[in-house]
C-alpha cells in the first residue's frame, strides 16, 4: 500500500471545507484505481490534514493530481496556501 498525507495551513473555514470534501471530493477519490481509504481531519487553528491510502504508488500519485485540481477549482478561497505533501510506502498497519 501507498499513502499520501497533505497538510493545509491557513484554512479560512474548516466546516465548509469539510462539507465540500465530504460531499464532492471523496467520490472523486473513490474512482481512482486502487483506492483503499481517505480521511479528512480538522486539526484546529486553521490546519486540516488529509490522508489517502491506495494499493499502489500510481493511485496515490493520481490522488495528488486530483486533490490539486479539486482545491484549485472548488476550495481555493478556503485553502489559500499550498499543502505540504508527504507520500510513501506503507510499512506497517493496524
Amino acid at each position: 500500500m501507498y499513502a499520501v498525507v497533505r497538510r493545509y495551513e491557513g484554512v479560512t473555514d474548516s466546516a465548509e471545507a469539510g462539507r465540500r470534501v465530504s460531499e464532492e471530493f471523496v467520490s472523486v477519490l473513490r474512482q481512482v484505481p486502487g483506492f483503499v481509504a481517505y480521511y479528512w481531519v480538522d486539526a484546529g487553528d486553521g490546519v486540516m490534514l488529509s490522508t489517502s491510502v491506495f494499493e499502489d504508488r500510481a493511485g496515490a500519485e493520481e490522488s495528488v493530481r486530483k486533490a490539486a485540481d479539486f482545491v484549485r477549482d472548488k476550495l481555493a478561497s478556503l485553502l489559500p496556501n499550498a499543502p505540504q505533501v508527504t507520500a510513501g510506502q506503507v510499512v506497517a498497519a493496524g
